[in-house]
C-alpha cells in the first residue's frame, strides 16, 4: 500500500523510443529511414552521422530539411494473481508526429562549417489509458490485505491515467577540415536541451467490503476505499478510547474486591447497564466469543480492555494510513536540464569508391531539475529535485562502397558505453543495471534506376546489454530488427527528395520478480513487447557545386 502514492515512479519517456541506444536516437534523416545505415555518409546528413565526410561536398551551401512521423505500441503482460482479469495486458501508445532533422553546411576550400538540429533523445509522447501493472498492483493488494484482516472483500477498481512527453533536442556545430584527398577530420560540440513532462492521476480507488461494523453502508457494495478506511479509523479510535477508559475505570472495582463479580451482574457493584453493554461490545470487537463475554468477570474484562486498547489504536493508525494512501493523486510536473557533448570525427577514403568513417561522441552529463505545476507532485515528484539523466558516450563506424556507379552498399556499427552511465537516476544510489554495452549493426544498399531515381533498402539489428535490474513495466530494452526502404528522387538541379519507411520488430522479453504483499513475496512474471513504424520525408537543397 505504501507504493500507491508513488505510482508515477520511474516513468521513462525520456529513453530512446526509436533507433539507437537506451537513451539515444540515431534515426536522424529520411536517408537513414530508407537505408538504415548512414555512418559513412558524405551527403548533407553527415552533419550528424559523419562530420568529417562533409569535405566530400562541393563548395557552396547545402541544406537538408527532414521529418519523420513515428508511432509505437508498447505491451506489458502481467500475471499477478490479484489483478482483475489476470493475466492482464497493458497497452501504451507512443506518438511523435513531428520528429525533425535540420542540417546546413557551408564548404569553402578545405573547410566545412556545419550545424544541425534534431531530437537526439526521446522525441515522443506516451499515453497509458489504463495505467500499468506497477500502478494497479498496489490497488489490487487491497483485496487480499483486507481479507487477511477478516474484512471480506472481493473486488477493486480505480481510475488511472498517465501521459508523458519527452524530448532531448540537440543543437550541433562542427568544423571539418580536409587534410588531403584521403583523410579528413572534424571536431564539434552538441548542446542537449532536455525536457520531460508528466501528467496524470490515480483516483476513485474503490472496494466492496462486507463489514457493517465500520458502517451500515459497507455490506458488499462498491464504495470509495478512502471513505471506508476513514470510517474504520473512526470506529477503531472510538474502541481504543473506550478500552483505555474502562481499563482504568474498572480498577477501583477490582481494588474494592469485586474483581470476581460477573460482568453481567456488575450493576450490583455500581456499573450502569449502558456501561456493561459498551464493555461487552468492545470485548466482542476484540474477538471475544459470546460465551467468553457471558462468563467474563470484571477482572477478566479489565484484562481484555488493557490488551485491546493498543491493538485498536494500531489498527486505527493503519486505517488512517490506508485512507491517506487511497486518496486521489494528481501529477503535473516537468523536468528540464542542459548538457554538452564534444564530437570527434575521422573520414578515410583509400579509393575513390570506398569511404570509411569513424566518430566518437563523448558522454553528455545531464542533470534535470523538477518543477511542479500548481504543486501537483503526487507524493513522488518534489519541487527542485535533481535527477541524473546522462547520455552515454558513443563510438560509431561506417563503410560505403560503390562497386558500380549506380550501386552503393553500406554498413554501420554503433557502440554505446552504457556501463559508464548511472541509469538509476539517483546520485545517492548505484544500482548495477548494465551487463554489457548496447550495440547495433546495419546494412543498406542503394541502386540508381536512372540518373534521377534511386531505390534503397536496409536492415538494422540492435543488441541490448541490460539486466533485470533495468527492466520494468515503465521502461524496458529489447533486441530488435528493423527494416527500411524508400526512394531518392532528383526533382531539380538543386533539389533531392527522399521518402522512406521503416518497421521495427522487437524480441519479446520477460522478467520474474516478487511483489511484496505486506511481508509476503508473491511471484510475478511480466512479458514485454513493442512495435514501431516510421514514415519519413526529406528535402536536400544544394546551392553550389555538388
Amino acid at each position: 500500500m505504501r507504493k500507491i502514492l508513488i505510482f508515477f515512479a520511474g516513468i521513462l519517456v525520456s529513453g530512446s523510443l526509436f533507433a539507437g541506444g537506451l537513451v539515444t536516437n540515431t534515426n536522424q534523416s529520411a536517408l537513414y529511414t530508407r537505408l538504415q545505415s548512414r555512418n559513412a555518409s558524405t551527403s548533407i546528413d553527415a552533419v550528424y552521422y559523419n562530420p568529417a565526410g562533409l569535405t566530400k561536398l562541393g563548395n557552396g551551401l547545402f541544406i537538408s530539411i527532414n521529418n519523420q512521423t513515428i508511432g509505437q505500441t508498447k505491451s506489458v503482460l502481467n500475471n499477478y494473481t490479484y489483478l482483475s482479469g489476470s493475466p492482464k495486458e497493458y497497452i501504451g501508445k507512443v506518438s511523435a508526429p513531428i520528429f525533425p532533422g535540420l542540417y546546413a553546411a557551408f564548404k569553402a576550400g578545405k573547410f566545412v562549417f556545419s550545424a544541425g538540429f534534431n531530437p537526439v533523445g526521446g522525441g515522443g509522447g506516451a499515453k497509458y489509458d489504463d495505467g500499468l501493472p506497477s500502478f494497479e498492483m498496489p490497488v489490487s493488494d487491497l483485496v487480499p490485505l483486507l481479507a487477511s484482516q477478516n474484512i471480506p472483500t472481493t473486488q477493486y477498481s480505480a481510475d488511472i491515467f498517465f501521459e508523458g512527453t519527452s524530448v532531448y533536442f540537440g543543437y550541433q556545430a562542427n568544423i571539418s577540415y580536409k587534410i588531403n584527398d584521403i583523410i579528413s577530420v572534424a571536431a564539434g560540440v552538441r548542446m542537449v536541451s532536455a525536457k520531460n513532462t508528466y501528467n496524470g492521476f490515480l483516483k476513485d480507488i474503490s472496494i466492496n467490503p462486507n463489514y457493517p461494523a465500520f458502517g451500515a453502508s459497507y455490506t458488499g457494495n462498491m464504495v470509495l476505499a478512502r471513505d471506508f478506511f476513514t470510517s474504520g479509523a473512526g470506529v477503531l479510535t472510538t474502541l481504543a478510547t473506550g478500552a483505555s477508559l474502562y481499563n482504568a475505570g474498572l480498577q477501583p472495582l477490582i481494588d474494592g474486591g469485586y474483581g470476581s463479580v460477573l460482568l453481567s451482574d456488575a450493576q450490583s457493584v455500581g456499573l450502569t447497564a449502558q456501561q456493561i453493554t459498551q464493555i461487552q461490545q468492545i470485548m466482542g470487537a476484540a474477538g471475544q466469543t459470546p460465551q467468553q463475554i457471558g462468563t467474563a468477570t470484571i477482572a477478566y474484562a479489565k484484562t481484555v480492555m488493557g490488551a485491546s486498547a493498543p491493538v485498536f489504536s494500531g489498527k486505527a493508525a493503519a486505517m488512517t494510513g490506508y485512507a491517506a494512501a487511497t486518496q486521489d493523486v494528481e501529477v503535473d510536473a516537468e523536468q528540464t536540464g542542459m548538457g554538452f557533448s564534444p564530437i570527434l570525427s575521422l573520414n578515410f577514403s583509400p579509393m575513390d569508391n570506398l569511404n570509411i568513417a569513424l566518430k566518437y561522441e563523448f558522454k553528455t552529463k545531464l542533470e534535470l531539475t523538477t518543477k511542479l505545476i500548481d504543486n501537483k507532485g503526487g507524493g513522488f515528484f518534489t519541487e527542485g529535485e535533481k535527477v541524473i539523466a546522462d547520455m552515454p558516450a558513443m563510438f560509431a563506424a561506417g563503410v560505403e562502397y560503390r562497386p558500380l556507379d549506380r550501386l552503393m552498399v553500406t554498413g554501420s556499427m554503433n557502440l554505446y558505453f552504457d556501463k559508464d552511465v548511472d541509469y538509476d537516476g539517483s546520485a545517492t544510489e548505484n544500482i548495477n543495471m548494465i551487463d554489457r554495452n548496447f550495440s547495433e549493426y546495419a546494412l543498406g544498399a542503394e541502386l540508381g534506376l536512372t540518373d534521377n531515381l534511386r531505390i534503397s533498402a536496409g536492415w538494422l539489428g540492435t543488441f541490448t546489454g541490460v539486466n533485470d535490474a533495468y527492466q520494468n513495466d515503465q521502461r524496458y530494452s529489447l533486441n530488435t530488427h528493423s527494416f527500411g526502404g524508400g526512394i531518392g528522387l532528383r526533382i531539380g538541379p538543386m533539389i533531392d527528395l527522399n521518402l522512406g519507411g521503416q518497421y521495427t520488430i522487437y524480441k519479446e522479453g520477460s522478467k520474474g520478480f516478487n511483489h511484496m504483499l505486506g511481508t509476503v513475496g508473491v511471484p510475478v512474471v511480466e512479458t514485454y513487447n513493442k512495435d514501431t513504424w516510421i514514415v519519413a520525408a526529406g528535402i536536400d537543397l544544394y546551392f553550389g557545386k555538388k
